[in-house]
């Protein structure tokens, strides 16, 4: 009996099966480029078309003395229209800082950080890092 080599053989097709599967499903779940920034709760959460900025929120959606968080982002009005960005990465060791009693409070080693981003008091040794942003309308957009 001759074999048909354009046939793979049973073992070869159950072989590359699950390769295929891993291939195919890392293929599909991307990456985080062009992903959508997620809001806290009160903020909203846009992106414009253009080569402008990713829209993060509104301006009423910050509290004055406070901030919200927009993905990785955590925007702040410290004072009435004084608007900043800071990544939420504590830079201790990297969990993600929130707004908490007119600070940003990092809740893994208890780092805090004063709505400009500069260092209140450790484990972290450095400030946040900025996010440059700006008022654009009632927009703050990230440039």
């Amino acid at each position: 009996m001759t074999e048909n080599r354009l046939t793979p053989s049973r073992r070869a097709v159950l072989t590359a099966v699950p390769i295929g599967a891993v291939v195919l499903g890392a293929a599909a779940c991307g990456d985080d480029s062009g992903g959508s920034n997620s809001a806290s709760p009160g903020a909203e959460s846009k992106s414009t078309a253009n080569s402008s900025g990713d829209v993060l929120t509104t301006t009423s959606a910050v509290p004055v003395g406070s901030g919200v968080v927009v993905g990785d982002v955590v925007v702040t009005q410290a004072t009435a229209g004084d608007f900043e960005a800071f990544s939420t990465k504590c830079p201790h060791q990297g969990c993600a800082v929130a707004p908490k009693d007119g600070k940003l409070d990092c809740p893994c080693h208890g780092s805090e950080f004063d709505l400009d981003g500069s260092l209140v008091h450790g484990p972290a040794t450095e400030p946040l890092t900025p996010v440059h942003v700006q008022v654009r309308g009632a927009d703050i957009v990230r440039v």
